[in-house]
């Protein structure tokens, strides 16, 4: 079957039952699910008829028998989220009450913080019959993850192109943009005419970058993901900034051409236990990374990756596609900095845009894929 032809079915053969917690978990309880199922973000689950979904999704689990609806998904919790609240409306500090306030924080359920970043806005579905051009399109622009309903009503009949609010299904499975990457990179040679061009010919990678200092304190650093609602930012050698830009994001103008020395991550904060990261809030973000790469989290839970916690994955403007996607599947990283020759950054490639630009040349070429 040509690539135009798959379909999201196709991506699904091999996928995991789905990992979800109850409306009533823990803020605690969910990044320790999160942590256990290797999982980057979780639907959550409430009973019927009491909650109005994210995004106005009507998104439910229902008995293959008799069509009762057994569950409602109200909506999407990633880590991003979890870090937005624990940064709060600068309650976080590092002063005397730091330890009550992660307490009270990580002990809030899970349903009250759904829609705290632009993702957890809504929620969405994909048909299993959905062509992979028109999957692409949809994880091309924002959304990073979509629920496929198993055994849903009429999955045969009015595919749409795009995401749906409402479902009804026995069973759901989770399709991300990692799941797209890696179906593309098993079929590299199918894509090679793409793939060999390089990412600065291609207009793959953003340039315009926010990053953090090496003396930005974590506490400041998870602040400015949520200030920037970004879920990851790099760390870069700045010594001739004021004092206060150790304490924000610093923007394109002085993140970009930087030595870039680390990156931080709202999934960093998986490798850490919390007790631990109420006496790390006064460290260096940089200092954080070096210290949960020994996390026994991280060894417990990723060993296959234990060896390139800390690795920086780069790669160059000249850089081809192919390589950025290698790095990105088998380093599991959803960005890749772009440095030049000097270890300078001057961007970054996100998976969005590289299924961006992979759908418009499936789109343009001819019928050969």
């Amino acid at each position: 079957m040509r690539l135009k032809e798959k379909k999201v079915k196709d991506l699904m053969v091999e996928k995991r039952r789905l990992v979800e917690v109850p409306y009533t978990a823990s803020l605690a309880h969910t990044m320790h699910t999160l942590v256990a199922n290797k999982v980057a973000a979780v639907p959550v689950a409430a009973p019927p008829g009491q909650w109005i979904g994210a995004g106005g999704s009507m998104i439910v689990e229902s008995d293959k028998q008799t069509g009762a609806v057994r569950k409602h998904y109200i909506g999407m919790v990633t880590m991003l989220d979890i870090v937005a609240h624990i940064a709060g409306d600068d309650h976080l500090s590092c002063g005397d009450n730091v330890t009550e306030d992660l307490d009270q924080k990580l002990s809030d359920p899970v349903s009250s913080i759904i829609g705290h970043s632009f993702e957890g806005l809504s929620l969405w579905t994909l048909n299993p019959n959905t062509s992979l051009l028109d999957c692409m399109e949809v994880l091309s622009k924002g959304v990073h993850r979509a629920m496929v309903p198993v055994d849903g009503q009429e999955l045969e009949e009015n595919v749409s192109a795009g995401v749906e609010l409402v479902e009804s299904a026995s069973s759901y499975l989770m399709l991300t943009q990692m799941d797209v990457l890696r179906f593309l990179n098993d079929r590299a040679r199918e894509l090679q005419s793409i793939l060999s061009r390089s990412v600065q010919d291609l207009g793959a990678n953003t340039e315009q970058i926010y990053a953090i200092t090496d003396r930005t304190k974590l506490v400041h650093a998870i602040k400015c993901l949520k200030a920037a609602m970004l879920n990851a930012v790099p760390i870069v050698k700045a010594s001739n900034v004021g004092e206060d830009d150790h304490k924000q994001h610093i923007n394109a103008s002085l993140g970009r051409c930087r030595k870039l020395i680390g990156t931080f991550s709202a999934t960093d904060l998986r490798g850490c236990y919390l007790a631990t990261l109420k006496s790390w809030l006064g460290i260096s973000a940089l200092a954080f990374t070096e210290e949960v790469a020994s996390s026994p989290l991280y060894r417990e839970s990723d060993m296959q990756n234990r060896g390139y916690r800390r690795e920086l994955v780069t790669c160059y403007g000249e850089s081809p596609l192919s390589e950025v996607i290698e790095k990105a599947v088998t380093k599991h990283v959803h960005r890749v900095w772009v440095v030049d020759q000097e270890g300078l950054l001057v961007g970054v490639v996100s998976l969005t845009d590289i299924i961006r630009v992979i759908r418009h040349y499936l789109l343009s070429d001819s019928d050969d894929l």
